[in-house]
C-alpha cells in the first residue's frame, strides 16, 4: 500500500527538464546577421547588441569564437584608439546558421 505522498505524486506531471540557454557567440551571430550592416565596431556591440554581450569581456570571447568560424573578419584598427576594433561580417549562404559544436 502506498501512502497519500507516493499518490499525489503519480499524478504529478514529469519534470520539465531546463533547456539550455543559447551560446553568446550564437547570440551575436544571429544579431550580426540580422542588423544590416558590413562592418561592426565594439562600441556597436556594447550599446545595441544582445544583452548578454553588454560587457567587454563576453563581447570579446563571442567575437573570437566567432572570427575562429569564419563569421567575422578582423579590420585594421585606428592606431588612435587601440580599444576600438572592428569586424567585417561575413555574410553566408545559410538558412539558419549555428556555430558548430
Amino acid at each position: 500500500m502506498s501512502d497519500l505522498f507516493d499518490r499525489l505524486d503519480a499524478k504529478r506531471p514529469p519534470a520539465e527538464e531546463k533547456t539550455a540557454q543559447p551560446d553568446p557567440a550564437q547570440k551575436l551571430l544571429d544579431w550580426l546577421l540580422q542588423c544590416g550592416k558590413s562592418t561592426v565596431y565594439t562600441r556597436d556591440i556594447l550599446i545595441y547588441g544582445p544583452h548578454s554581450l553588454r560587457n567587454r569581456e563576453s563581447m570579446l570571447k563571442s567575437t573570437e569564437v566567432l572570427v575562429r568560424h569564419g563569421w567575422l573578419v578582423p579590420a585594421k584598427t585606428n592606431p588612435r584608439n587601440k580599444r576600438e576594433r572592428q569586424w567585417h561580417i561575413v555574410h553566408k549562404s545559410v538558412v539558419h546558421p549555428q556555430l558548430a559544436k
